[in-house]
């Protein structure tokens, strides 16, 4: 047996891991594209009703385009994760769900330290939630095998 191509990755019936690799990158991207407008418009909506993402570190307030751009970069980085998982774990969607819900759990300390109001801190950890709870789902279920 070759041990370098035992992965421990199984592919479902009728379909190459290529195809697997396809499609789990198609939906990471469709799912960061719709995240990053989600976070956005939450946290417009925020800002409607008084929240003004003054953090007293900064001196400044956060800027609307900056929550999708970091969104943005950080789903991308989810869907890097998932895909290594996918190439060199035989639970890729145990271990991505694991993974994403402890990075997403570490997220939310830096709002809780930041020093801004109670507003701005409470919107700040419910926009980390926001993108987690539309690609983890999304990324763990690309990753299911037939056996999971």
């Amino acid at each position: 047996m070759n041990s370098r191509n035992d992965t421990g990755v199984v592919a479902a019936p009728g379909q190459t891991s290529t195809h697997r690799l396809r499609g789990l990158v198609g939906a990471g991207l469709i799912a960061t594209l719709a995240t990053m407008v989600a976070t956005t418009l939450t946290a417009a909506l925020a800002q409607a009703v008084g929240v003004d993402f003054d953090v007293p570190d900064g001196g400044e307030a956060i800027p609307l385009p900056g929550f999708a751009v970091v969104t943005g970069f950080f789903s991308a980085v989810g869907i890097v994760i998932a895909v290594a998982l996918l190439r060199w774990s035989a639970r890729p969607a145990q271990r991505f769900v694991w993974t994403a819900v402890s990075l997403t759990a570490i997220s939310l300390v830096p709002p809780l330290l930041s020093g801004a109001d109670t507003a701005t801190t409470a919107a700040l950890l419910g926009l980390h939630l926001v993108p987690a709870t539309v690609m983890i789902p999304t990324l763990a279920r690309g990753l299911r095998t037939r056996t999971d």
